[in-house]
């Protein structure tokens, strides 16, 4: 490189065409590829937008209820909780769904009830 023997090789300057995927199964490309033009897209990726929207509502309603817990009674907030875990529940069957449809390597993880009130006592 040091040499500069990159410097003259065709297309030096221009964008990379990376409209075709070398590694990708032809058929599978090709029904991308239909599915894109008419403005669709799989169905894993909508589930993949429909959980991660879901999973921001969840977390802001579980911020405010931690947020409102001193000015509650307990019963009020064991309420949010049963509601909230129940809510948390939906989602994972959907981070479940998503996870047996969506290409390898793309997987997500569930929300899980300790790990998200640890994340709100830390801040």
């Amino acid at each position: 490189m040091k040499e500069g023997q990159f410097e003259n090789l065709p297309g030096k300057g221009k964008p990379l065409d990376l409209s075709d995927n070398p590694h990708a199964d032809p058929a599978e490309d090709t029904l991308y590829r239909i599915l894109s033009k008419n403005g669709c897209a799989p169905e894993w990726v909508e589930l993949n937008k429909e959980i991660r929207t879901q999973v921001n509502g969840w977390r802001s309603a579980l911020k405010k209820a931690w947020a409102n817990r001193c000015n509650q009674s307990d019963s009020q907030w064991i309420e949010s909780c049963k509601a909230l875990k129940l809510q948390m529940s939906d989602i994972n069957k959907k981070v479940f769904r998503y996870n047996l449809i969506v290409p390898f390597g793309r997987q997500m993880f569930g929300l899980k009830w300790e790990k998200e009130v640890a994340r709100l006592e830390e801040q």
